[in-house]
């Protein structure tokens, strides 16, 4: 029997079924989903929670002409079935497929691309000042979870939006959750929800009251109606918005299809900004995400029938940063953690159990995590602040001012670091190496393999001074993490091997990979050396120019970006001390990387062993070729 989603190739196929039938719909797009996400991967709970939600979102509103804008896009799978890519979906983040966040060159309804946390309102406030400039009619609508709201930015648009009375519609969408469970004052407030039921009650029993006053109770019912209203607006979160500017309306049950329906229809009489408040279930439909949403906020393949993993994989360096940490932590009262909304990502669950007086979760607020962290280092702490590098963009002049300025013993553990796969361009950690390298008084430093991180990371905390220390996604190499933690002083490389015609300067995750072109090479007769510099900064002057003094050509291989990277370093002390040796950089180029696996990318960029060999190729022959020009 042909499923009722098969017959939808456009929001405007959508409205042509019934009401009736669209709970339907919603249990074919889960199904979907499902089926997608248990074989490739991707972002579970929020999707399947905002089904309905995006359904009604779809039937009364006219994408791509009205704006639909999703915070960071964890919860736009729905979106993307509804909207032209159903047939697609099946390539969802995989390597020249669809992208699994909204993404405006995929197609006109992504109305604004999207990927990291809380940008939805102040895009959205532009966009509708921009209609109202060039006198156009059309609505703007971002959709923004609970956990998107613990951001200032969230804020900073809110505040303007009910500054400048523009017309938008901001859909709350509470599921009481982000990627972990949400903290602070803020979801406090906004867990004070009066139930639908407890709502009709108050007000049945308002109007009956005022009804069985004599001759009075018609002309109190207008006045008790406005009072009831402020009443209910006391009583919940819509006493924040309220004062911010907003009208509000709800909580309004997110998986009730009709009610989302009738809501939406009914704004078209009300002016200015207005909040609506929706209350979801993360993971609805599939019993496993709903009991547990953190773990299925972003998952890799699983068994559908149970929603176990479907692959025993080795511990992935998270885990082994999450391990060692607790290490330090026993031996060293002053070590404490911070994490911006993500214990769980980040592998500081176990931690915060452990030391629940030395952990803190701030919030999606990057920005406020680095500055609490100089606070507690300036009073004597030692604070190890876990933020995935794409995110750590967002504290720049936190790292700067708060933390560097001052010679704070801050250490950023930058998870994510490099290329990270299928979430693409928003996710890669390709540029921490750039923006942090200029910055006076800092550390940068990056593991060779989990064992390195485990004393890079016990190095740290005893360097007492910023340091930031890079890892990749994934598994480990499966090297031996069992002996004693040993402290390596800041900037000190370590030489793998030497060899006369060239040698490669390998950062992170590329040592391993460069072992291995060199194997391929010495079958060529190739004999090339190996350094594994282990810091960007400080980098090891002498280790580094005496092998320039004493080999053909210099490689330098890294998973950042090439523009003010690790290669661009060694460039700069070679030509501080006037050495003039051949040089080839390989790193990603000026470009934005896509969705794929990090092999695939790799590849791609010549970040593996097949690509170091074919660099190191090319620099000897074009030596051969300059020698023959200067005979």
């Amino acid at each position: 029997m042909r499923k009722l989603l098969d017959t939808i190739d456009s929001p405007a196929d959508l409205k042509a079924i019934e009401v009736q039938k669209l709970p339907q719909l919603a249990a074919d797009i889960r199904e979907l989903i499902l089926e997608v996400v248990s074989e490739s991967g991707g972002h579970l709970a929020s999707s399947l929670g905002a089904v309905e939600l995006t359904i009604a979102l779809h039937y009364v509103f006219n994408s791509p002409h009205d704006k639909i804008i999703w915070d960071v896009g964890h919860q736009a799978y729905p979106h993307k079935i509804l909207t032209g890519r159903r047939k697609d979906f099946h390539t969802l983040r995989q390597f020249g497929g669809i992208s699994g966040f909204p993404k405006p060159a995929e197609s006109e309804h992504d109305a604004f691309g999207v990927g990291h946390s809380s940008t939805s309102i102040s895009a959205a406030l532009g966009m509708a000042a921009a209609r109202d400039l060039h006198g156009k009619r059309y609505k703007v609508i971002p959709i923004i979870g609970d956990g998107s709201m613990t951001a200032g930015l969230a804020f900073e648009g809110l505040n303007q939006a009910g500054h400048l009375k523009k017309d938008i519609i901001v859909i709350l969408n509470d599921n009481e959750m982000s990627i972990s469970r949400n903290v602070g004052a803020l979801s406090s407030f906004l867990s004070r929800k009066l139930t639908g039921r407890f709502a009709t009650m108050l007000k049945k029993e308002v109007e009956s009251f005022i009804k069985s006053i004599p001759r009075i109770g018609d002309k109190l019912m207008g006045i008790a109606k406005r009072a009831e209203d402020s009443l209910i607006t006391l009583l919940t979160p819509g006493m924040l918005f309220e004062g911010l500017g907003f009208h509000y309306l709800g909580p309004i049950d997110g998986h009730d299809i009709e009610s989302l329906i009738k809501t939406f229809q009914d704004l078209n009489d009300i002016k200015g900004p207005i909040l609506v408040h929706v209350a979801t279930k993360k993971g609805k439909g599939y019993l496993p995400a709903e009991e547990d949403p953190a773990s299925f906020h972003g998952v890799g393949p699983f068994v559908l029938e149970t929603g176990r993993p479907k692959k025993k994989s080795k511990p992935s360096y998270t885990k082994v940063f999450s391990s060692t940490l607790l290490e330090i932590a026993e031996k060293d009262e002053k070590v404490v953690a911070i994490t911006a909304a993500m214990p769980e990502g980040t592998g500081l669950a176990q931690f915060a159990e452990k030391y629940p007086d030395r952990f803190f979760d701030v919030g999606i607020a990057e920005q406020h995590a680095l500055t609490f962290a100089a606070g507690l280092a300036k009073e004597g702490f030692v604070p190890v602040t876990a933020i995935y590098s794409t995110f750590l963009q967002r504290a720049y002049d936190e790292v700067f001012h708060d933390v560097c300025l001052q010679n704070l013993p801050v250490v950023i553990a930058m998870d994510r670091a490099g290329i990270v796969g299928a979430d693409g361009a928003t996710h890669h950690g390709l540029f921490d190496i750039s923006f942090l390298r200029h910055i006076p008084n800092m550390v940068i430093a990056a593991p060779k393999d989990e064992d390195e991180l485990r004393h890079l990371l016990y190095s740290a905390v005893r360097y007492g001074k910023p340091t930031a220390i890079r890892y990749p996604r994934g598994t480990c190499l499966g090297v031996d993490t069992t002996g004693a933690l040993r402290e390596i002083p800041a900037g000190k490389a370590e030489v793998l091997k030497t060899g006369p015609d060239i040698t490669i300067l390998a950062l992170g995750t590329m040592v391993y990979p460069a072992i291995s072109a060199i194997e391929m090479l010495e079958k060529e007769g190739i004999k090339a050396g190996l350094i594994n510099c282990r810091f960007v900064k400080p980098l090891d002057h002498e280790c580094i120019l005496d092998a320039a003094a004493s080999t053909g050509g210099i490689i330098t291989v890294e998973e950042n970006a090439l523009q003010g990277g690790f290669g661009s370093a060694v460039l700069e002390l070679l030509e501080e001390h006037g050495v003039k040796i051949p040089v080839k950089r390989i790193g990603v180029p000026d470009e934005f990387v896509e969705h794929g696996t990090q092999d695939e990318l790799r590849a791609k960029y010549g970040l593996n062993a097949e690509g170091i060999e074919e660099a190191v190729k090319s620099i000897l022959r074009e030596n051969k070729k300059s020698i023959k020009v200067a005979f």
